[in-house]
């Protein structure tokens, strides 16, 4: 391809990425109008039920309806659960294959329900979806090839995410480094154009005062540098938790309850709901409101962990049920919050001045998200946008690195990933038909599986990989676990081809 060919290529992807993204914007933009027009109406109700008994009984009705409503669209396509990020990236890697009209309107009105509820779920991950299949049906529109639609769809979901939050730098850098995975030039591009010009929507719509317009102005001094070397590692390990609970929430609905269809399982937080929102109608929602009142708030340690205990938790069961609503938003009010019981309680030890416990509250933000999602660059620059300051760049890279690690250290692997991993986990079980078996296959150490990754490897057709028992432990795979000598492979296939498997693991093993 001669330069010119080039950069006409860059100019057309330049324009097809502008043309999704003003329509991703808009999109997007009546996501967010409808869902706090409702959420707004919930409160209001729940506020009411203190004078009258008869708006119980309201509640009651409108959230039935809500989650009938909701239950219907899942069970209808099931590709509009939860928050949609890892199933756009399950399309970018070919896994995931969706009907883009469909999921367009129902996630649409399924998150506008679910989220508008008050449950504690967020409207990036919806958002990053409908940017999506807006970009998904353009490319089906002018019949673009595999790699193209690609592209469109990646850069539908940079715009989902800059409409959702106005931070188009971090939408276009959130997909490459957590969804895409691929710094390619022309994805690049094509991501910032349609982030950019779906931020000028969205701003059309709200302005332009950032999200989380927190002001404060105190640098924050390097003498106090060691508090976010502690807290760093807080937000790892609490992080690490959060991935684990949110991973296994799904089967712990199964176990409780498996004589509801799983499409239903929304009912469960909706009724949870009804407690929470009669004694702390002023906490519903993903928690933005929560994080702008939190630095204005005299409120104590003991209070912030009360409130943080019941966001966590809820919010892990408010996603698990599959209701259509992310974990975006929730991560960084639960990492406010964490942020707001730290610095009050360097503060009542004496150890930080009160003016800087608004710092450490927005540091909190960028690295329980970069522990939570592994992807600390985006981190950085979404938590710089949505606040609207440049000047705590090197105390929130020094925060998000450290709760990075921390994650790491611990095993954790990026949530959406996993997550994405888990779904086609079970599609790979449904798809084996007949009696499963399992094969249990010895790695020696000139076997031509040593030290590589899970996903380097062309495993034969109709196996799964179940987990890896490395000596006591055992291993639950994804794409960058590396295989070692002494590890055995617990595969699952068809009974009837376990002989041909086995023989055919070991001809690719003496490669």
């Amino acid at each position: 391809m001669n330069k010119k060919t080039l950069q006409n290529t860059n100019i057309l992807f330049i324009i097809k990425g502008t043309i999704i993204g003003l329509i991703t914007g808009f999109v997007v933009s009546l996501f967010r109008l409808s869902i706090q027009l409702i959420l707004d109406k919930i409160t209001e109700i729940f506020k009411l039920m203190h004078q009258s008994i008869l708006y119980f009984w309201l509640m009651i009705i409108v959230l039935t309806v809500i989650g009938i409503v909701s239950s219907l669209l899942i069970k209808s396509d099931p590709n509009i659960k939860g928050s949609g990020i890892p199933e756009v990236e399950g399309q970018l890697m070919g896994e995931v294959e969706i009907n883009w009209f469909s999921v367009l309107w129902k996630k649409f009105i399924a998150g506008v329900l679910s989220i508008g509820s008050g449950l504690f779920l967020g409207r990036e991950g919806p958002s990053i979806q409908l940017g999506g299949v807006i970009g998904q049906g353009m490319a089906q529109g002018i019949k673009s090839g595999p790699s193209e639609k690609r592209i469109l769809i990646a850069s539908g979901a940079a715009a989902g995410l800059s409409a959702a939050f106005n931070a188009p730098l971090a939408g276009a850098l959130f997909i490459l480094e957590e969804v895409y995975h691929n710094f390619s030039p022309l994805v690049w591009i094509s991501a910032l154009a349609s982030s950019l010009s779906a931020n000028f929507i969205s701003s059309n719509f709200f302005g332009l005062t950032p999200v989380l317009s927190i002001h404060h102005s105190q640098d924050f001094p390097l003498k106090y540098y060691w508090i976010l070397l502690i807290l760093g590692i807080v937000l790892g390990i609490l992080g690490y938790i959060y991935q684990k609970l949110t991973i296994v929430m799904p089967d712990i609905y199964a176990k409780l309850f498996r004589r509801i269809p799983n499409y239903f399982y929304g009912f469960i937080p909706l009724i949870l709901l009804i407690p929470i929102g009669y004694f702390m109608p002023q906490f519903l929602g993903g928690g933005n409101s929560l994080i702008l009142n939190l630095p204005q708030q005299k409120v104590t340690v003991l209070l912030v962990f009360l409130i943080f205990i019941i966001r966590f938790f809820f919010s892990i069961i408010s996603y698990g049920s599959g209701l259509p609503g992310g974990i975006f938003l929730p991560v960084l009010t639960l990492g406010a919050l964490i942020g707001s019981g730290v610095g009050l309680s360097f503060y009542e030890l004496g150890l930080l001045p009160k003016q800087y416990i608004v710092s450490i509250l927005i540091f909190s933000m960028a690295g329980y998200f970069a522990g939570i999602g592994k992807a600390p660059f985006s981190a950085i620059i979404l938590i710089t946008e949505m606040v609207g300051n440049l000047s705590h760049l090197m105390p929130l890279a020094m925060v998000s690195l450290i709760a990075y690690i921390t994650v790491d250290s611990l095993g954790g692997a990026p949530i959406y990933e996993s997550l994405l991993q888990k779904r086609l986990t079970i599609n790979k079980i449904n798809a084996l038909k007949g009696k499963i078996d399992q094969l249990e296959f010895p790695v020696y150490e000139n076997s031509c599986f040593t030290q590589k990754r899970v996903r380097e490897i062309k495993w034969p057709e109709g196996t799964l990989l179940s987990h890896i028992r490395h000596g006591s432990e055992d291993i639950i795979p994804n794409g960058d676990t590396i295989i070692r000598p002494g590890d055995t492979l617990i595969i699952l296939t068809n009974s009837k081809k376990r002989a041909q498997v086995k023989k055919t693991l070991t001809a690719m093993s003496d490669l």
